[in-house]
């Protein structure tokens, strides 16, 4: 599946993003979907997900709270309602999708299909 990010930008400290993800195909439905953000100098790190088929969600801890992943499968879209933000959530934000998936898959080499990264900048 070809996956395709958007809705980055920059926005003050305790702001508020919304990104959306679309992916082509017609087996959107059989993909568990992530978030990862890769800020500079570190490793990518998975940020949330969400199950095939009942929507189950699961968070890293430092975004616990704050961030809500979401899938519409008549869209073939995900998104991540990112409140409450903070310096430390600056990276690039990649969606990404994993066929017959689990949600608590966190590796990032378990994933296959990736978005091309949208760059989200939280000023303080």
């Amino acid at each position: 599946v070809q996956l395709q990010a958007s809705g980055g930008g920059l926005v003050q400290a305790g702001g508020s993003l919304r990104l959306s993800c679309v992916a082509s195909g017609r087996t959107f439905s059989s993909y568990a979907l992530a978030w990862f953000r890769q800020a500079p100098g570190k490793e990518r790190e998975f940020v949330a997900s969400i199950s095939r088929i009942d929507s189950t969600t699961y968070y890293a801890d430092s975004v616990k709270g704050r961030f809500t992943i979401s899938r519409d499968n008549a869209k073939n879209t995900v998104y991540l309602q990112m409140d409450g933000l903070k310096p430390e959530d600056t990276a690039i934000y990649y969606c990404a999708a994993q066929l017959y998936g689990s949600v608590y898959e966190l590796r990032v080499a378990k994933y296959k299909d990736w978005g091309q990264g949208t760059l989200v900048t939280v000023s303080s």
